[in-house]
């Protein structure tokens, strides 16, 4: 039942912050072994891999230094007054056993560990990790029907290939996940889209196929609002995904990521869009991309990890 004891992080008050075994939020560790999983609701998950990156790695840290800035969220939504935590069962369920050598083996892996959770009725809330992780985690969450996704970032992730035919790059996710039917793609949008860029060719297909690109200054002329409401209508309240790119946000307030574009959401416009999600039947969710090499302070993970928390409420909201 929600609002168990057992599921509840632990508090300041009576342990320091900086003390302890970091797990996301200090929530319990249940391991796929414990038999208390079959009581999660919601598991956070680490899933440290990043062998689709293209240029800068670094993004298989992300998940530990998530965890660690996690432990400063508390109980309550300061702006929204929600207590995710007493409203549905949350845990820590651990980070999924990457191959850094088999790209292939370790998309296996993350699909066979969401299949897993999924059996259990948990709706999973993943921190990447580069992008690429996506498309496993959907070839779980979108097997038995092909799902909505609101995909917050600054590249669609939709090239058909890299380097000389390679399929599988944090640049190709959302294009495999079309293909292989695990996203309808007219009740996919994506948000913040901007940057120099090789050609046309990623929003070509996404034109072709009925994706919704809300390129940045689109984004900005309109309003975070408007925007919003109108994502909010493409997916309907049928099953969606969210997915969250940590480069979605403004390097100036998030430069720990292996790919910035200028031009970017504030820190707060980063909360506010999640916020404006109210009735989004978001079945999974990830925040993928956070790079600590290029952030040893932990501002990015920081904000990372409380847009995690802004979707823990949202998933927790819909329960």
């Amino acid at each position: 039942m929600p609002n168990d004891p057992f599921f509840h992080p632990v508090s300041g008050f009576d342990l320091p912050r900086y003390a302890g075994v970091p797990t996301f939020m200090r929530l319990p560790y249940v391991a796929l072994d414990n038999p208390r999983l079959k009581e999660v609701q919601i598991g956070l998950i680490g899933s440290p891999w990043d062998s689709g990156t293209t240029n800068r790695p670094g993004p298989r840290h992300g998940p530990r230094q998530l965890r660690d800035c996690s432990t400063m969220i508390r109980a309550q939504n300061g702006a929204t007054g929600m207590r995710p935590f007493e409203a549905v069962n949350c845990a820590d369920l651990g980070d999924i056993a990457p191959n850094p050598a088999d790209i292939q083996d370790a998309m296996a892996r993350i699909t066979r560990f969401m299949e897993v959770i999924m059996a259990h009725g948990i709706r999973p809330l993943t921190a990447g990790g580069d992008h690429l992780n996506s498309l496993p985690i959907l070839r779980a969450l979108g097997k038995a029907a092909p799902l909505g996704m609101i995909h917050f970032d600054s590249h669609t992730d939709l090239f058909h290939s890299y380097f000389g035919g390679n399929m599988y790059t944090h640049g190709t996710p959302f294009r495999r996940a079309i293909e292989e039917n695990l996203l309808d793609p007219k009740r996919v949008v994506q948000i913040g889209i901007r940057g120099t860029t090789y050609d046309s060719e990623d929003r070509d297909f996404a034109a072709s196929v009925g994706v919704r690109v809300i390129p940045i200054e689109e984004f900005h002329q309109r309003g975070v609002e408007d925007v919003m409401a109108e994502a909010r209508e493409i997916v309907g309240t049928a099953p969606t995904y969210l997915s969250y790119d940590i480069d979605f946000i403004d390097p100036a307030f998030a430069p720990g990521t292996g790919t910035p574009e200028i031009g970017g959401p504030n820190s707060y416009q980063a909360l506010q869009v999640v916020r404006l999600l109210d009735g989004v039947n978001i079945i999974g969710a990830d925040l993928v991309e956070v790079s600590p090499p290029f952030d040893p302070t932990g501002g990015t993970a920081w904000l990372g990890a409380s847009v995690m928390f802004e979707i823990l409420c949202q998933m927790a909201s819909t329960a």
